[in-house]
């Protein structure tokens, strides 16, 4: 165990287990309102961000002074979130919500293959099998899919497009976090996806304005306010396994939300899917924790 583990306590693996909840609830939040799913998503974002404000000025973190750099990275992430929860939101209405949580968490993964292609070097051996397993989950899942109906397998590569396009928001929010709070990156994310989430929508024909406030109310609160204000809490008390582990009671959510809400079975093939998908996601963060764990034996670090 860390020691920002042991910082964190109970507290901490509460919250880790409550944000996996929460953010498991999503999809079904998508497929309840009554607007388009991508409207759905601009209303996730407009909800919360006065909400993430007033959290940031709280925290006493700036919102303003940066510099044109800073600027043109958080206007690049925020579109490319926007971006990834077009396309997830999209993608959950067209596949069973286990397969849009599993695809939508695929960001880890394509950020190891991202990292192998630009070092150009060989991948350790818990990554390789990660890559491998998670190209067979994704095979098996997208096949039992088409096998299921073509729109499902459109949704899947929606809900994998999402997770390409959460790495460059990843990526790119990388440059500036050294600059600025995590809270003050939420804000300015969320402030420059929310006119790009409308624009899609509105080129889409999508019903924009609801007329039951529950369902994007319950989308913004429990996902974007609860769900990822207590994973920003959480994430720096725990190893990267044991954040990938808890990650994977996300699917396992979703596919009894959607068996018991949308009578969505899974077959045997889709099980293999998702454990192949859910075992890559452990072992693509092992080598991440034997360098954190290097680190913290260290006598510098100590």
């Amino acid at each position: 165990m860390t020691k920002a583990t042991e910082r964190g306590g109970g507290l901490a693996l509460l919250a880790l287990i409550l944000a996996n909840v929460a953010l498991a609830f999503g999809p079904l939040f998508v497929r309840m309102a009554d607007t388009g799913p991508v409207s759905a998503g601009f209303w996730r974002l407009t909800l919360a961000l006065p909400v993430l404000i007033l959290i940031a000025l709280q925290r006493r973190e700036p919102l303003a002074g940066y510099r044109a750099g800073i600027w043109w990275m958080l206007a690049l992430g925020g579109v490319a979130f926007a971006l990834d929860l077009a396309s997830w939101n999209f993608g959950i209405e067209r596949t069973k919500l286990a397969n849009s949580v599993l695809f939508g968490n695929m960001g880890s993964i394509i950020l190891v293959i991202y990292g192998f292609i630009i070092s150009r070097a060989w991948p350790q051996r818990a990554e390789a099998a990660a890559v491998v397993l998670a190209i067979v989950g994704a095979g098996l899942l997208m096949g039992a899919s088409y096998e299921l109906d073509v729109r499902n397998l459109i949704g899947d590569l929606f809900c994998l497009a999402a997770g390409v396009l959460y790495v460059v928001y990843l990526l790119s929010i990388r440059h500036v976090r050294g600059d600025l709070g995590s809270w003050s990156v939420l804000v300015w994310s969320t402030v420059f996806g929310v006119v790009p989430m409308l624009a899609i929508a509105l080129l889409l024909g999508e019903p924009v304005w609801p007329t039951d406030w529950t369902p994007v109310l319950l989308l913004a609160l429990v996902c974007q306010l609860i769900g990822q204000g207590l994973m920003v809490y959480a994430v720096s008390h725990f190893s990267p396994v044991v954040l990938g582990i808890a990650l994977l009671s996300q699917p396992v959510i979703a596919s009894v939300v959607g068996w018991i809400a949308f009578d969505e079975w899974l077959s045997l093939t889709d099980w293999v899917g998702m454990i192949a998908i859910g075992i890559a996601l452990v072992l693509v963060r092992l080598p991440e924790a034997r360098r954190s764990a290097r680190l913290a034996g260290s006598p510098a670090a100590s």
